[in-house]
């Protein structure tokens, strides 16, 4: 299950919080004092930190997953560790943005949908940053009466954000495990997909190795269905299966692009068909925004955002990286 929103709106930074080493949790509220819409756990946004006028193309945009309390209408907190490596969306967000200034805001949107309900058993893992969509799931099995464990391992614990909060939610049970790495502990990954033995799924979100690991005992075990990840860097894939050029037929406006195999389909449509509308943001297929219906036509999914199942389905893809496995789709754009 996922949902989302396309809608933006001007939020003020209410705080700006130092949760961890390099992590800045900043709170936004409405301008006006009004409650915001409310969120569910695994529900990410779409910070713009430039011009919304750009073409979308030109945008910095970045995704934060939301880590607040979901049943605080007056907040949205998001997170944001410092990567001075990356792409320059996170030191900006460090060294520039301020109480009381506005920021461009989309979403909430929700990839990574958790379902709690009293007595259900839930297993969580969280690496590094991947504990902020982690954070609102746990909490809501703690409201829920669920039976729940996380496993949370980081590179040492003055790194890891929200361990005060967590060993409260936990109350001294033992269900919160912390595994920082300069203290010599190790999560045990196989350890895990066998305690998934009883059926209870596991939600993990955390840096690329962890989620492979993950991905690799869960498989061998048999059980791959009850995993469900948040990846925060995009999956390397080889060689499209189609390599030749191929059209699209945008259902909305009647267009027919044709995608040359050095371009996406979503630059093929901006490119050839300005009446569609189709809303991008991070553009290496892990945020999901650009999702758009599939009406024919065989895909070959490249993104990082869905479940074997939906690619096996097929009724959606996304358009910045996933692509026609075949001469010619149909799309409801």
């Amino acid at each position: 299950m996922s949902y989302f929103s396309d809608v933006e709106r001007d939020l003020v930074v209410a705080a700006r919080t130092a949760l961890a080493d390099g992590i800045l949790a900043l709170d936004l509220v409405a301008h006006n004092g009004r409650d915001l819409p409310t969120w569910e756990p695994g529900s990410h946004v779409d910070l713009i930190l430039s011009d919304s006028r750009l073409p979308a193309a030109e945008r910095v945009e970045r995704q934060y997953s939301l880590c607040g309390d979901g049943a605080d209408r007056s907040t949205w907190r998001v997170a944001v560790l410092r990567e001075d490596a990356g792409r320059g969306g996170s030191v900006r967000i460090h060294d520039d943005v301020q109480v009381g200034q506005r920021l461009r805001v989309r979403g909430p949107r929700n990839h990574f949908a958790c379902e709690v309900v009293p007595g259900a058993t839930l297993r969580f893992v969280a690496g590094g940053i991947g504990i902020t969509p982690i954070l609102g799931m746990v909490r809501a099995a703690a409201r829920a009466g669920a039976d729940w464990t996380l496993e949370y391992a980081g590179r040492s614990l003055s790194t890891m954000a929200f361990v005060d909060e967590l060993r409260a939610l936990d109350a001294g049970v033992g269900r919160v495990r912390l595994y920082p790495a300069d203290a010599g502990t190790r999560f045990d990954v196989a350890a895990l997909a066998e305690a998934a033995a009883d059926g209870a799924p596991v939600y993990a979100c955390g840096p690329a190795r962890l989620i492979a690991a993950l991905d690799e005992v869960f498989a061998t075990a048999g059980r791959a269905d009850l995993l469900h990840v948040e990846r925060f860097e995009a999956i390397e894939y080889g060689a499209p299966i189609w390599p030749e050029p191929f059209e699209v037929e945008l259902a909305m406006t009647g267009d027919v692009v044709t995608v040359r195999p050095d371009q996406s389909v979503l630059e093929a449509i901006e490119e050839q068909s300005p009446a569609a509308t189709v809303l991008s943001s991070c553009r290496r297929g892990t945020c999901g925004t650009c999702e758009v219906p599939v009406v024919e036509g065989e895909i070959e999914h490249r993104d990082s955002v869905l479940t074997p199942l939906e690619r096996e389905h097929s009724a959606v893809m996304m358009v910045c990286v996933s692509r026609a496995a075949c001469p010619r789709i149909v799309l409801d754009a």
